[in-house]
């Protein structure tokens, strides 16, 4: 089992950052390849950014360069760096894993990002 709790979410101005968390309980984080997606409402759940243990990172094409996701296996956590914010990344973003060898997802709750003036 993997149990996964975001944080970092909130109201920010446009061109602002912020830097969501996510930690995970459990002791198949560090096999697991990590992830966040965002959703609005009415819309799909969408990929933002993925990382596995050791290998590349995947960026959607609307967050490239802008936004860095990262990983400390030591701390079971792994985060996502927004920069240069828009208003259509508003959004409830949600941290992913994704187990391989026993083909499994776990989800987290979920935190509100919110880019406004």
């Amino acid at each position: 089992q993997v149990r996964l709790v975001e944080s970092g979410g909130g109201l920010v101005q446009p061109g602002g950052s912020l830097r969501l968390s996510c930690v995970a309980s459990g002791s198949m984080f560090s096999i697991a390849t990590m992830g966040w997606y965002r959703q609005t409402p009415g819309k799909e759940r969408e990929l933002v950014a993925t990382i596995p243990d050791g290998g590349r990172t995947n960026y959607a094409d609307s967050v490239k360069g802008r936004f860095t996701i990262s990983r400390d296996n030591a701390k079971n956590t792994v985060y996502l760096q927004m920069n240069s914010l828009k208003p259509e990344d508003t959004a409830v973003y949600y941290c992913n894993a994704y187990v391989s060898i026993i083909n499994r997802y776990y989800w987290g709750q979920g935190t509100q990002v919110t880019v406004s003036s």
